[in-house]
């Protein structure tokens, strides 16, 4: 199987291509299918298997244009390196898009990550205590997720 039976858009599949992938691995070949649907998939696999594409490509798909006022996908995870890669791996799939993603965490300064939200984000990747204290100033609204 290749990434194009898979019902990937070309901007996507290109980007995909470019991080050197053709085949998509296990995990990927059976999410991907069930989230292009709108479908809740709750996946296991080894690190290093592809997860991160395994949600990220279709959630890049779904959301298909940005919107400057609204984050329209949250992805939280519990340590500020597994952002950072997950944003990485975000930015890399949707460079051919219009999608906007950005990366939030604490233990640095605030202002600059408020900026990038100001200017519009769709997908937003963050750890659990600087989202919660964006959210009660005020800066994240989550209502649109």
């Amino acid at each position: 199987m290749k990434f194009q039976t898979l019902h990937i858009t070309e901007p996507i599949l290109k980007a995909v291509k470019e991080q050197g992938y053709v085949v998509p691995t296990p995990i990927q070949e059976q999410a991907i299918p069930y989230a292009l649907q709108g479908r809740d998939i709750l996946g296991c696999a080894q690190t290093g298997t592809g997860k991160t594409a395994a949600f990220s490509i279709p959630t890049i798909q779904m959301l298909k244009k940005h919107y400057k006022q609204s984050i329209r996908s949250l992805i939280v995870t519990p340590t500020r390196e597994l952002a950072i890669q997950i944003q990485e791996n975000i930015t890399a799939y949707a460079q051919y898009t219009t999608i906007r993603s950005a990366v939030i965490f604490g233990g640095v300064p605030q202002k600059p990550q408020e900026r990038i939200l100001k200017a519009g984000v769709d997908i937003l990747v963050a750890t659990p205590g600087r989202l919660n204290d964006l959210i009660q100033q005020g800066i994240i609204d989550i209502s649109h997720i």
